[in-house]
């Protein structure tokens, strides 16, 4: 049997002289998500595979979100790598296009889909080069396997 934990929340307390108080609570949106995500799952921790297919996943672990990024990009590597391949792409253009269609189809992935705040994680520009290096690496490899395999003498 699991036990919640509850998170405690920081509530602060205005009063004016008019009797008049104002009360702001601080706990943050993905706190929020992540308090009611838990209550939803009857205390059960959903698997990372299944969290990263389901829109709007709550995240209790950092690293957790950052694997999954790193995965996917390896994922998509491989595929533009034999689609590259395959198509006899050569060049600069074969390496933009990479670069921009990993690039952005990871963005919308954490911005949109996801909706995860990307200050928790160091900004855009972090969640956007996550990974990214390895799967250039690995896209490289792929495409020249594949070209050489099918369209060299």
């Amino acid at each position: 049997m699991q036990l919640a934990r509850a998170k405690a929340r920081k509530v602060y307390t205005l009063e004016f002289e008019g009797g008049i108080s104002v009360k702001e609570d601080t706990m943050s949106s993905s706190s929020k998500r992540k308090e009611e995500s838990h209550l939803l799952n009857g205390g059960v921790k959903q698997s990372t595979w299944s969290k990263a297919f389901n829109s709007k996943a709550v995240w209790e672990e950092k690293d957790e979100f950052l694997d999954v990024i790193y995965w996917l990009r390896q994922i998509i590597a491989v595929i533009l790598g034999v689609i590259w391949g395959v198509a006899p792409l050569k060049g600069f253009l074969g390496i933009a296009i990479f670069c921009v269609i990993n690039a952005g189809v990871l963005y919308v992935y954490f911005s949109s889909f996801q909706q995860v705040d990307e200050e928790e994680y160091g900004g855009t520009w972090e969640l956007t080069k996550e990974g990214f290096m390895t799967s250039f690496a690995l896209f490289l490899v792929v495409w020249i396997i594949f070209y050489t395999a099918l369209h060299f003498d």
